[in-house]
Parts: structure tokens; C-alpha cells; sequence
């Protein structure tokens, strides 16, 4: 299977919910953004989509610059991740919750969330898993995914009552997870207050409660601004995501592009920075970790292999983005990650 086949048949499977166009840019004529009022969000951005849409071009507004002579070197894309060392640094985002793209008629939450923790997994890599409406205390696929795995994924909770959310971390220790978070900004999720699953705000003692129940490296999701960046490392996250939820919980957010090296810059040396949002090929692998990044998720592109080719639909597009990676690292004259600065970034 080749990644173009995998989004061939996922775009059969998603007919009315997503196009599967080439560029998963949020434009307000997209399938997904024209479904927003008065249905489902499902694939699309909240309100106008405007946040969704900065994700994808604020980073595509910035260029890379190009320089090709000088000794020929093999690219090194290779990082650890919690002391796990991994082939790129590229995850699966905790995308969760196939009600929100088609239902079991495109494919089960079972074999989605095998898909994704096994996939990223054959290709060196790790999968993040998510938390949704779904979701109750005794079925957590998400978690059994990773159980499955030999405990290769990290868990992802939403900011659910502080009760549901330490049994989860829990378990997701109980069966050798890598790591484990809450995605903070889950506090405004529709799917979850649509089918009455209470999320809240958190507060920095709420958040050192979890962190202490743990022995596992701890993860806030859903940092955009540099106060909850430092929040977070106040209470003592081992790292955060950069992150609008994919431009899911709140209309006209900037791109995580755009904040991220304010906060990276902030707390980079006190916890590990990563970052989601826009994040389609090698390329915008290279300017997220230039802009401070020390990782990336991909979240969209993820369901669609998913659904198009399984477990091994996620293996290849894991596979070709660590290509594509590599083959910019050449290109830009940068013989591994540590040599993604910002001056290889070029603004129009």
C-alpha cells in the first residue's frame, strides 16, 4: 500500500464528511466547513473555522531556506521521546472518537485506535491516544490499544472530574504507557458537552494532584498562550503541546505556529515542547521544531490513513512523512535535528 491509496479509499469511505482534498487547509468551501451550521462539526473547525484555517497557513506562510553545497551527509531523523528512542519525530495525535468522522460505517473505535497505536509503532514511532464522549470508566479502547502494544502509546485525557481522570491515569500506568496528560483545552470540547460528559477548567493544584499520582512522565495538551505554558511547568508537566485542538474548541485562535516560539522560548529548557496543528509533510515537520518544537503530532492525516489502510495505512504515511523529513533535512543543509535552527527559516 502507498499513502496516495490509502487516502483513496479512505476518501470512498468519507463521502459527505470529508474530501480528502490535497491541501486540509479548513477554507470555508471545504466539505467539512460547509457541514458546521446546523449539523455535526465532525472533521471541520468550530465556528467559522478560522482557527483551523490559521493552523495550516501560518505555517504555510513560512519558508524554509534552501542549501545544497557543502559535504553530502545521511539525514538523522532520529530523537527520544520519555528516554524512548524514536525514528522521527513525528506522533499520532490523540484523535479520538469516530463518532466525530462518520461512525462505525467508515470503521470501529477498536480498529481505529489499533490502527493508529500499531501503526505508529511498526514505523518507529508512537501513537498518542485521545478521550471522548464515548467513553465511560469501564470501555476505554484507547487504553486496551495500548495494553496490546506492549504499552507502546501515551494516554490522553480529557479534563473530566478529578475522580475519572486519576482511575484513567491509573490504568494507563497499570498497562506500561509511555506517558500520560490531559488535554486541558478539552474544557470546551462540543462532543463532550453535547452528550452531557462533564469537562472543566483546571487549576494548577488540579493539575499537581495528577502529576503526583503518577510515576509516569506527565503531558499537558492544549497550551497556546505562554501563561499556561508556565503554569503547566509551575505544577511540574514533564511537557505540553502547543495546541488549539486542532481549531476545534475555540473560533479565531492565531496558528500554533505563531505562538509557539514565544512559549517555546519560555519553557523550552524546563520541559519538552511539542506541537500540532497544520502539520502536513516533512517540510512543516522542519519549520514547527525551527520555531522551537521538539516534536509534532499529526491528527487529520492520521484518520485518514486509518480508515483508508488500517494499521498499515498509518505505517506507510508514518513512513513517507520520515522520508519527507529526511529529504528537506538534506536539502535545507541539516544533518540531524539539532541543527533545526531558526535560521533556516526564511518569512515572505
Amino acid at each position: 500500500m502507498t499513502p496516495e491509496e490509502a487516502r483513496s479509499a479512505a476518501k470512498q469511505k468519507l463521502k459527505g464528511i470529508c474530501g480528502v482534498y490535497k491541501a486540509c487547509d479548513g477554507d470555508p468551501s471545504r466539505l467539512c466547513q460547509n457541514q458546521i451550521y446546523g449539523g455535526p462539526m465532525q472533521m471541520g473547525g468550530a465556528g467559522s473555522g478560522a482557527s483551523f484555517a490559521n493552523n495550516y497557513s501560518d505555517l504555510a506562510n513560512i519558508r524554509l531556506r534552501m542549501q545544497v553545497i557543502g559535504p553530502h551527509f545521511e539525514p538523522d531523523t532520529t530523537t527520544t521521546l520519555f528516554g524512548k528512542t524514536m525514528q522521527m519525530p513525528i506522533y499520532g495525535a490523540p484523535v479520538t472518537g469516530v463518532n466525530s468522522f462518520g461512525g462505525e460505517r467508515v470503521i470501529t473505535e477498536e480498529d481505529f485506535c489499533t490502527a493508529t497505536v500499531e501503526g505508529c509503532k511498526q514505523a518507529g514511532t508512537i501513537a498518542f491516544r485521545g478521550d471522548t464522549s464515548t467513553y465511560s470508566n469501564d470501555y476505554i479502547p484507547g487504553i486496551e490499544a495500548i495494553a496490546a502494544a506492549g504499552g507502546h502509546g501515551i494516554k490522553i485525557i480529557k479534563p473530566r472530574a478529578q475522580q475519572h481522570i486519576l482511575k484513567r491515569m491509573a490504568y494507563a500506568e497499570k498497562v506500561g504507557a509511555l506517558a500520560v496528560g490531559v488535554d486541558v483545552d478539552g474544557c470546551g470540547s462540543y462532543m463532550m458537552n453535547v452528550n452531557k460528559q462533564p469537562v472543566f477548567r483546571k487549576s494548577i493544584d488540579e493539575i499537581r494532584e495528577w502529576i503526583q499520582s503518577t510515576t509516569l512522565p506527565f503531558i499537558i495538551k492544549g497550551v497556546m498562550c505562554v501563561q499556561d505554558a508556565e503554569a503547566a511547568v509551575e505544577a511540574g508537566a514533564a511537557a505540553i503541546v502547543v495546541s488549539n485542538h486542532g481549531g476545534r474548541v475555540l473560533d479565531c485562535t492565531p496558528g500554533t505556529a505563531t505562538v509557539l516560539p514565544d512559549i517555546a522560548k519560555a519553557v523550552g529548557k524546563n520541559c519538552t515542547v511539542l506541537a500540532d496543528g497544520g502539520v502536513r509533510t516533512g517540510a512543516d515537520v522542519v519549520k514547527m521544531l525551527a520555531l522551537g518544537a521538539k516534536g509534532v503530532l499529526i491528527g487529520r492525516d492520521i484518520i485518514r490513513a486509518a480508515i483508508g489502510g488500517g494499521i498499515e495505512g498509518v505505517r506507510v504515511h508514518m513512513e513517507h512523512l520520515q522520508k519527507n523529513l529526511a529529504s528537506t533535512m538534506l536539502m535545507i543543509g541539516c544533518p540531524t535535528l539539532n541543527d533545526i535552527t531558526p535560521a533556516i527559516l526564511e518569512r515572505p
